[in-house]
């Protein structure tokens, strides 16, 4: 499972926490303009915009959870299992396989409008990378400074739903998460009024009661909540430093601890790593479970008109500050 999260200050911060039981080799990617990319139906591409995000790189071949590219569009797929449906080859239509969807869409779109119309005529292929990788079923958020959308691909066809509340997680349909946030209505970051009877004298005993009711569990549909109330009454300085440490701040407050969500005997499903990225500079910051030391690599400190890939595995041994 996963939380993905879009947070404006003066730059547009792009980021998400990936929850699994175990990790394919996740390493931050900088996909540079001149690098080839090959795509499964639509041939090679040898020029377009370069991109940066947390990947498995298998055979050359970025496999990208998320990433942004250098014109400032974010794009991140989430777990959607159940609900996910995907196509088998058609003619004449833009085919794409799934696992290269995100870089087929960062390759070539500045802004979500370039999305929009790069969607119309395209199809969403079930074909996997390889034997051995099972087809990821996924849902996606993109977004730029301007807007942002959903995308998901069910048994009825493509859904794009803008994103107002600049979050996502998994289960149930986006639609339905919506629909759900109407039961968290009369939540508030102040003290509650008295309502219950004017019959009774009720006092509050403690700070942050507005906010009872508001749930604290792993399942999707429980963190779409939380982060939603979260961000929409997180305030924060606009400095670059502000911003990451607040981001941080609101995509942690769902993050999964180990032992606390079984998925098997002796399994459990953690937040892996926790990524942020400020798109408009193209510098992706991220923790890991292992490591709460904010690492970042900036995707304008290499030579973004090479070929070739650069590749940084993650920090996951824990940086401590001795003070004394």
């Amino acid at each position: 499972m996963c939380t993905a999260l879009i947070y404006q200050t003066k730059d547009l911060y792009f980021g998400r926490n990936l929850d699994y039981d175990f990790s394919y080799g996740d390493e931050v990617t900088i996909v540079p303009r001149n690098h080839e990319l090959n795509f499964r139906y639509m041939g090679k591409m040898k020029s377009h915009f370069a991109m940066i995000g947390m990947a498995c790189v298998i055979e050359d071949v970025p496999l990208y959870y998320d990433a942004v590219n250098e014109k400032g569009l974010g794009m991140a797929g989430l777990n959607f299992v159940g609900n996910a449906v995907y196509k088998d080859e058609c003619e004449g239509d833009c085919n794409v396989a799934q696992y290269e969807f995100i870089p087929w869409i960062l390759s070539q779109c500045e802004t979500v409008a370039d999305v929009r119309a790069m969607l119309s005529g395209m199809t969403l292929l079930s074909t996997p990378f390889k034997k051995e990788l099972p087809v990821a079923e996924l849902h996606w958020l993109i977004a730029d400074k301007d807007e942002a959308i959903t995308i998901e691909y069910m048994a009825d066809g493509l859904h794009i739903y803008e994103n107002k509340v600049g979050v996502m997680t998994n289960n149930p349909p986006f639609n339905m998460q919506m629909m759900m946030l109407n039961n968290y209505k009369g939540l508030s970051r102040s003290d509650p009024e008295n309502r219950f009877s004017d019959t009774y004298t009720l006092q509050s005993y403690s700070r942050g009661m507005g906010g009872i009711g508001l749930p604290g569990d792993l399942s999707s549909a429980s963190r779409f909540a939380k982060i939603a109330f979260t961000r929409a009454n997180s305030l924060s300085g606009d400095s670059e430093e502000e911003s990451v440490n607040q981001f941080f701040h609101i995509i942690h407050s769902v993050e999964q601890q180990r032992g606390c969500c079984e998925v098997g005997p002796g399994k459990y499903e953690i937040t892996l790593y926790s990524s942020c990225c400020n798109t408009q500079k193209g510098i992706y910051y991220y923790t890991t479970y292992g490591n709460h030391q904010i690492q970042a690599v900036d995707m304008h400190r290499v030579d973004l008109d090479g070929t070739g890939l650069y590749r940084y595995p993650t920090v996951q041994t824990e940086q401590i500050c001795l003070q004394n």
